[in-house]
């Protein structure tokens, strides 16, 4: 009987299932958006019931897409959107506050106190990351503080966080399994990197309980297993999306480098198993964890990457749908200096600027709709190069390739530019689901599909190469009106 595995690839905006086949070759795909919600400036918020549905459909869909039966599929990996915030009455199994999404800016004051107090460093020692509202900590301790239910449930020991991840396994397993795995609780703010487990320093600062968080596994383990399908299935891989990625491109040597462009755009160096700490305003993050060995990588966030395009579709409505932005694009007037800064949730790395706001510079009368979609897109690539600049900064190696995936790289015009403007090649695989393809890899790690990380070296392939086309002298002059487009943008306090 021929074996399968399911990938469910929960991201911010939407979720897609994929079922492969044992050469990890896509047989059937499904994807569903789902609603967001913004309640107030900043805030930024998921139905967490709606996103377990939107789960179990788009898998019941692939399989029947397929035309096999759930009893072919060998193991199931998660990869989710991460930071994002579940806590549910383990009782009742209902969520006791919608999911604040990794987006959400509400904790910002709250992390400007903490900077204040002096905890910057200490944070950052145990957890490699900066201080920010992006990180799952905050946004707990907000739950816990304001939603009333909370301080009973608590009491009475009935209260669990999860990322997603969490909260999908053990929705799946029926509250068999609550696990999450360690590029996850990385993520959180209150994970130390180094020991590999929660940091009691940082609960007792947070006054999070340990009790409520879930035990922290190999990101290719045993999770436990779904009956939901029809037939027992095993739960063998889970990671953070972009950590799902890197393993999806194959970025198992130091050195080697990748960048999704999704909701937000995330780029991962893989930097071994040694920790380093970024001084550049980078994130230092774990990559993955496989047969208990931890490799470590240097991460650059952007917040607004395919939700610029997203907005220029749903708020503005300037255009139908994501595939115009292409034809636009090209009849664009490549000749006016438009900077779009999409801080429309402040800007991530290198600024960390949780107050900026996003705006447009340099419009005339002849700037119209197809400018606006080529300045979006642009913006994606101007903060690309403020991630490369800062991680070579870091690691001290010459940045001379990146593998780049992710919904926005079907856009040929963007990755010509991105090209251009980082003055590198930019090199998509055949597979541009490198997600979800990242989560497969790990559950055929733990069933026996794929025997080890050279493996899966060997499978990944190429589709097309973009060079960069321009003189330096232009790239410069471009880059230097975007610096100050992001100048003008900051707010006095993050200005430097």
């Amino acid at each position: 009987m021929q074996k399968f595995i399911l990938s469910i690839d929960q991201g911010t905006t939407s979720t897609r299932s994929i079922i492969f086949n044992k050469k990890f070759e896509i047989v059937s795909h499904d994807q569903l958006e789902f609603k967001q919600f913004y309640p107030k400036d900043g805030f930024v918020e998921h139905d967490p019931d709606e996103i377990f549905n939107s789960v179990l459909k788009t898998s019941n869909n692939v399989i029947k897409k397929a035309k096999i039966h759930s009893r072919q599929i060998s193991s199931i990996g998660i990869t989710n959107q991460r930071e994002t915030v579940v806590i549910w009455d383990r009782i009742t199994g209902n969520s006791i506050y919608n999911a604040i999404v990794w987006q959400d800016r509400r904790t910002v004051n709250y992390c400007e106190g903490l900077k204040s107090k002096g905890f910057a460093k200490k944070i950052q020692k145990i957890t490699g990351l900066v201080i920010d509202a992006y990180f799952s900590a905050t946004k707990i301790k907000w739950i816990l503080d304001n939603v009333k239910s909370s301080k009973k449930l608590l009491k009475e020991d009935r209260l669990l966080f999860g990322t997603v991840d969490t909260w999908l396994l053990w929705k799946l397993t029926e509250g068999r399994s609550f696990l999450t795995e360690a590029t996850n609780a990385s993520r959180t703010m209150l994970y130390d990197i180094k020991k590999n487990c929660w940091s009691k320093e940082l609960l007792k600062i947070f006054n999070i309980p340990h009790k409520i968080l879930p035990n922290v596994k190999n990101s290719a383990d045993d999770f436990g297993y779904t009956t939901l399908f029809g037939n027992k299935i095993k739960i063998g891989g889970m990671a953070g999306d972009q950590q799902a990625a890197t393993i999806g491109q194959a970025c198992f040597k130091p050195g080697s480098i990748k960048s999704t462009y999704g909701t937000g755009c995330f780029m991962i160096m893989n930097i071994g198993q040694k920790l380093k700490i970024s001084k550049n305003n980078l994130l230092t993050t774990i990559a993955y964890k496989i047969n208990d060995k931890t490799t470590y990588a240097l991460e650059g966030s952007i917040f607004i990457a395919g939700a610029a395009v997203q907005w220029l579709r749903d708020s503005l409505k300037v255009i139908k749908t994501v595939q115009e932005t292409e034809i636009f694009y090209s009849k664009s007037d490549q000749s006016q200096s438009i900077y779009f800064v999409p801080a429309f949730v402040g800007l991530g790395a290198p600024y960390w600027d949780g107050d900026a706001r996003g705006a447009i510079f340099g419009m005339t009368r002849n700037t119209g709709v197809a400018e606006f979609v080529k300045a979006a897109i642009d913006s994606v690539a101007y903060q690309t190069k403020d991630l490369v600049i800062a991680m070579q900064k870091d690691s001290g190696v010459p940045i001379k390739h990146l593998k780049v995936d992710g919904g926005m790289v079907a856009n040929e015009n963007f990755l010509q530019f991105l090209s251009n403007i980082l003055i590198l090649n930019c090199d998509r695989p055949k597979i541009t689901e490198t997600t979800a393809l990242g989560a497969a890899y790990l559950a055929g790690l733990s069933s026996g599909f794929i025997k080890d990380t050279e493996e899966i070296s060997k499978k990944w392939q190429s589709d097309k190469i973009f060079k960069p086309k321009l003189p330096k002298k232009e790239v410069d002059y471009l880059y230097q009106g975007w610096l100050k487009a992001v100048n003008k943008t900051k707010t006095k306090k993050n200005s430097k």
